[in-house]
């Protein structure tokens, strides 16, 4: 199926926050932030702000009737700043006025003194200061002391792999309205809306019941309104609590990028160990997250980059370690892949280092160590219906690899200004949240009267597709058009106690158990109908909006079983509740089996260097890609195009700067580069791999979201190959992204 949302998209149809009808009266929000990353706040004057006509109030921690707390893993990030700011951006004020331009025009308007403290904008400097978030998580297999006086060669190093702004096209908003008995309803740009829910209750001393989240559509998200969504959410319904007015608060992108969180930089180390028949026989790693100044999600960000740090790899002998270091930065945050890819970029970089001082090729390492059945994860998960070597050998061979290998020697042999690089790139990536209590979902199905459908769930629908698959679902169960199918808003109060929209997750968990709600209302209509025709219900289908017997079609219409349903006063509305079975994972001994299964796939990149300018253009990337049996190709398809620009943009053009003084630099589009039509390789060619899908994957369609990023990580190793072909004397290096500056002065490097 074609996704059902690309009608309204590209009518502009579709509804988002900014989008909604408002209220007589609303008011409008700003927030007021800390204009330094550091430091104890000495005085502020609002008087003048607080004067301009039109102002409304301004709110502060003084005015929060609950906890001044929205941190969700750990309790350590207020909604507003009391006594000290810990970065720049840091909200200390909502301004509530009758526009945004006179909110905006009294931010000007507000002094504030703040003593200056010491900064740390790095994870090394955070650790060597003993700034921490939590305690560190390490995992294990195997014995790398004793496999590495094994080895035949050793090789160590580091790596650093910048952060990367989400840049949804839709900012952070929420407009929150009162509703009568002192209940608030909030519409939200969020991921998460049990979050949003919990922490509004939260801070504003309430019940959960008395706060209501509703979520239309999301214009992007990417992690970054996982949890990251809420405090513009709870400071809303602040607002709408005191005045009792609706009140709207949608970021514009400058204050968007200054105030929330990016995906994580890391600074690692690496130690790797090979036998002379280039198997890794020892792996070690030190992984240093930089997770800004409040926990956020970090400390589950970290452990999924542990789940991931050997990525497509059987290594026996793994010791991963993960330290989530405090700096004052915004708290980083979700993003497409959670840690995984910091993780993956590491053991690859090793890989590289390694094949480079061997004298072998990168590849000839990968593909000596690939997954097979029954390996064992450094978590203690077994490897269970492993596809690393069939996407690698389907892609060799499909692709014609060794083909394009010649050509680009051959080029490289007849070219001195110009030369190109290829890299192969495989991807595992496990699929669940790792934190097990989250993997559930729940669905409410309502047939009506005339036959038409509705389907809520928790799914939150943004770019992804699952609307279109949820309705899919319910379409094949029931055997109707889609047109009778409908798709309502993702909202509390009919759906409750949700896990968020995200890891990959949200499809298989919600699709799982919209497949039960619809399946058992088709045993109800199957034994109406059996009544009715006086059969048995083995001999009952339905089929294109009639019933069949022993698949012969009836005079019995859908419309008319429904309304016969309805007269035998059976239920026509179902709730059910999907858990993913066989997953679990105990922390205290960091192993288990966390993952219902894992996505596979290689991906071949192919870049061309301009030796003389340092600019380059990728000519292909081709890929084969797990997606088992999917339930919609053309959506799929579009995931894992994107997420591989994505993932090729963190890896070459998506550089985030501070300054010393933790002030955001690239605050701009003009400052910060995302892949456009020029950046974007030539050719991507995707061809799904034969395989059998998984049970645990709704209808054995595969989860589709985030796994494709990974395969950016190859753009990054194909231009190093191609610096390495102009420049023998080229040490590589393992510092991303890989701008056009960073590929000149390697260029030109003279490692003598």
């Amino acid at each position: 199926m074609k996704n059902l949302d690309s009608y309204t998209h590209v009518r502009g149809e579709s509804l988002y926050v900014d989008d909604v009808n408002i209220r007589q009266g609303t008011f409008h929000a700003v927030v007021f932030d800390s204009p330094k990353a550091h430091g104890k706040i000495k005085h502020i004057d609002y008087s003048k702000a607080e004067a301009l006509e039109g102002v409304e109030r301004i709110l502060t921690y003084k005015d929060i009737p609950g906890e001044n707390e929205i941190g969700g893993i750990i309790a350590d990030e207020p909604l507003f700043a009391e006594y000290d700011v810990h970065f720049w951006g840091m909200p200390i004020a909502l301004i509530v006025a009758e526009s945004e331009f006179i909110a905006r025009k009294a931010r000007g308007l507000i002094d504030i003194d703040i003593e200056e403290l010491p900064v740390i904008t790095t994870a090394k400097e955070a650790k060597a200061k003993g700034s921490f978030i939590n305690a560190p998580r390490s995992f294990s297999l195997g014995n790398t002391e004793k496999a590495f006086a094994d080895c035949d060669y050793i090789f160590e190093g580091e790596t650093f792999s910048n952060g990367q702004e989400h840049l949804y096209i839709e900012a952070q908003g929420a407009y929150a309205e009162p509703l009568e008995n002192g209940n608030i309803k909030i519409t939200s740009s969020t991921q998460g809306p049990t979050a949003v829910q919990a922490t509004t209750a939260r801070v504003l001393g309430l019940a959960m019941h008395k706060i209501e989240i509703d979520v239309t559509r999301l214009g992007g998200g990417f992690g970054g309104k996982e949890d990251q969504a809420t405090p513009w959410a709870v400071m809303a319904a602040l607002a709408t609590y005191h005045l009792n007015q609706s009140v709207k608060l949608v970021l514009n992108r400058h204050d968007d990028l200054r105030m929330t969180g990016k995906r994580h930089p890391y600074e690692s180390s690496y130690k790797i160990g090979l036998s002379k028949d280039l198997k890794i026989l020892a792996y070690e790693a030190e992984f240093l997250q930089n997770s800004g100044a409040a926990a956020d999600l970090s400390p589950a960000i970290a452990e999924r980059t542990l789940f991931h740090a050997t990525n497509s790899y059987f290594v026996p002998n793994v010791t991963t370690k993960v330290l989530s270091c405090k700096t004052n930065l915004p708290p980083n945050t979700a993003f497409r892949g959670f840690g995984g890819p910091q993780g993956m970029f590491v053991i690859e970089s090793a890989i590289a280092k390694a094949a480079s001082e061997i004298g072998v090729s990168s590849k000839a390492i990968q593909e000596a160590n690939l997954l097979d059945e029954n390996d064992t994860f450094s978590y203690g998960q077994i490897a269970k219906l492993v596809e690393a070597k069939n996407s690698w050998n389907s892609a060799k061979s499909l692709f014609n690899s060794e083909g394009l290998e010649r050509e680009i020697e051959t080029f490289n042999q007849n070219n001195s200004n110009f030369k190109k690089g290829i890299a192969f790139m495989p991807i595992c990536f496990g699929i669940s949240f790792t934190n097990t209590p989250m993997n559930h979902a729940r669905a409410l199905v309502h047939i009506y009267l005339d036959g038409s459908v509705g389907v809520s769930t928790a799914a939150v629908e943004m770019g992804q597709g699952v609307n279109t698959k949820m309705m899919q679902i319910a379409a094949q169960v029931f055997s109707i058009p889609i047109e009778k199918i409908k798709i309502e808003t993702t909202n509390t109060t009919r759906v409750a106690n949700t896990s968020p929209s995200a890891a990959s997750s949200t499809a298989d968990l919600n699709g799982k158990a919209t497949l039960m709600a619809c399946n058992s209302l088709l045993e109800r209509l199957k034994k109406v109908a059996s009544e009715d025709l006086n059969v048995s219900e083995n001999e009952i289908s339905l089929q294109d909006e009639f019933v069949y017997i022993n698949a012969k079609k009836s005079e019995l219409s859908w419309t008319e079983l429904i309304s016969k349903t309805m007269l035998k006063r059976v239920a026509l509305t179902e709730n059910a509740h999907y858990a993913t079975p066989e997953i679990h994972f105990d922390k205290t001994k960091e192993k288990g089996h966390p993952f219902a299964y894992h996505v596979y796939g290689t991906a071949i990149t192919t870049v061309t260097v301009d030796c003389t300018r340092g600019t380059y253009e990728f000519d292909s990337v081709k890929i084969v890609h797990d997606y088992g049996k999917s339930m919609s190709e053309g959506i799929d398809l579009g995931q894992v195009e994107g997420a591989l620009i994505q993932g090729i943009g963190w890896m070459t053009l998506e550089e985030i700067a501070y300054n010393d003084d933790g002030k955001l630099l690239s605050n701009a589009l003009s400052t910060y580069k995302v892949p456009d039509l020029f950046s974007v390789p030539k050719v991507v060619e995707t061809i799904p791999l034969e395989t059998k899908g998984h049970d645990l994957a709704i209808l054995k369609s595969k989860a589709v979201g985030e796994p494709p990023l990974m395969y950016g990580i190859g753009a990054y190793f194909a231009l190093q190959n191609a610096i390495k072909a102009f420049n023998p004397n080229y040490n590589m290096k393992f510092h991303a992204p890989m701008t056009a500056e960073k590929v000149l002065m390697g260029l030109y490097e003279d490692s003598k």
